[in-house]
């Protein structure tokens, strides 16, 4: 059991998740998940999450773990092919973890979403969380450009509003 990790969850709520991404960062991430969306034909979410509960935490639950679970929750693997991604970050240990659908992530492998991860992670260590959210908005959105084109007249399949958990 890691005691630092414990009480950096337990003193990390709400409040700073609205401290580092007030309604005006919140509305820049929308736009530019709706912007991207515009160039490829997949689904992009984003999710962030204060910290985890006590029972998960005490139970060693990782980042990636509770991404699986939002991931499963928010249904970003219902797309009609599969090209959904959640890029989620658990904001009292500063880690971000892309879940990807089983239709990118075939085209792609863990390193490039790793990657991305490890940049988001660099900027929230300055304290740029706007920039590293939007930077990694955007390198989600240029791979799935690449791979999904996008299609005339498809639908919006899921709400571009980011999620605070």
């Amino acid at each position: 059991m890691n005691f630092k990790r414990i009480m950096r969850h337990l003193s990390t709520g709400r409040a700073a998740v609205r401290r580092v991404f007030p309604s005006r960062t919140l509305d820049a991430v929308e736009q530019a998940i709706r912007a991207t969306e515009a160039r490829h034909d997949g689904q992009i979410r984003f999710a962030v999450e204060a910290a985890l509960d006590l029972s998960p935490l005490l139970a060693g639950q990782t980042a990636r773990e509770r991404a699986i679970e939002v991931f499963s929750q928010l249904r970003v693997w219902d797309t009609e092919h599969n090209n959904g991604v959640l890029i989620y970050l658990l904001l009292a240990d500063r880690d971000v973890e892309i879940v990807a659908d089983r239709g990118i992530h075939a085209k792609l492998g863990a390193e490039v979403w790793e990657a991305i991860c490890r940049e988001m992670e660099a900027a929230f260590c300055g304290g740029k969380f706007e920039d590293g959210v939007l930077a990694g908005i955007h390198a989600v959105g240029a791979h799935l450009a690449h791979h999904f084109p996008p299609r005339g007249g498809k639908p919006n399949e899921m709400p571009d509003s980011p999620v605070m958990l």
